[in-house]
């Protein structure tokens, strides 16, 4: 059996129901990836869906070991890779990655995502409760933030249920959730992105502050007008902060 490395965050799910109900939400993909394989709780479930096109990934030798010599999964899919130095335009798109992802990496995989989104058109994960919270959260809620803003700009994402922690061995301090994201028809936004997520990174890292202080690297204040700049990020929608970037553009392409 896989010993499990608390500097490695963890926690291997060993309750087949939920495994079960985590995988009967994937929809086939040429590609699909599983993070964090840990002792195949999923995984042998997804090659009986899935066959030759699924990939097992887990940066731990002891892991890879077990799924190849003890669950016999074949060895060419059972990658030890870290994912967030994976490049996935060596696959075929779309992408479907799914995965009891570690906790103590779960943003850094959502920014990684991210980075992908035309590649990646759905994802199934357990994570921690209040990440998965927070991450669903809409405007006007305390735990609305950057990857609340960013992620729903670009998928359609489901709060499916939460996960006790007894059906873990070792069990984590918390409660954790599975959610779903699904790409949504934005190819692109309609706005600059790489201005998007700045603005938004910004923002949130001030959250306190009015927009008017946060943002005033952005626009010269006492020239620029917006009925955002008064309010605080929190108060804003997906839809608010792409229309707060068009007139950020339009401001600055007329005063440069």
């Amino acid at each position: 059996m896989v010993t499990p490395k608390k500097r490695l965050g963890q926690h291997f799910l060993h309750d087949k129901n939920i495994a079960k109900k985590i995988v009967s939400l994937l929809k086939p993909a040429p590609t699909v990836i599983e993070v964090g394989a840990g002792t195949g709780s999923l995984s042998c479930l997804l090659y009986e869906l899935l066959n030759e096109h699924v990939w097992f990934t887990d940066i731990d030798e002891e892991s890879i070991t077990y799924l190849i010599e003890e669950l016999h999964l074949p060895k060419s899919h059972v990658l030890k890779k870290d994912f967030l130095k994976m490049n996935l335009t060596d696959y075929t798109s779309p992408i479907h990655i799914i995965g009891n992802f570690p906790y103590n990496i779960s943003s850094s995989i959502f920014f990684k995502i991210l980075e992908n989104r035309s590649m990646v058109s759905q994802v199934v994960c357990m994570i921690q409760k209040e990440v998965a919270q927070r991450i669903v959260a809409k405007e006007g809620n305390k735990t609305y933030g950057i990857l609340s803003v960013l992620l729903q700009a670009y998928y359609n994402i489901t709060y499916h249920f939460t996960v006790n922690e007894q059906v873990f061995s070792p069990p984590p301090k918390v409660k954790s959730a599975v959610i779903e994201l699904n790409r949504n028809t934005l190819i692109t936004l309609p706005c600059n992105e790489h201005l998007f997520f700045s603005i938004i990174k910004t923002a949130f890292n001030q959250r306190r502050k009015m927009l008017s202080n946060s943002l005033s690297s952005y626009i010269n204040k006492n020239n620029f007008t917006s009925e955002f700049m008064q309010k605080r990020p929190e108060q804003l929608s997906v839809q608010n902060f792409i229309h707060l970037t068009q007139q950020i553009e339009t401001f600055n392409r007329h005063n440069s």
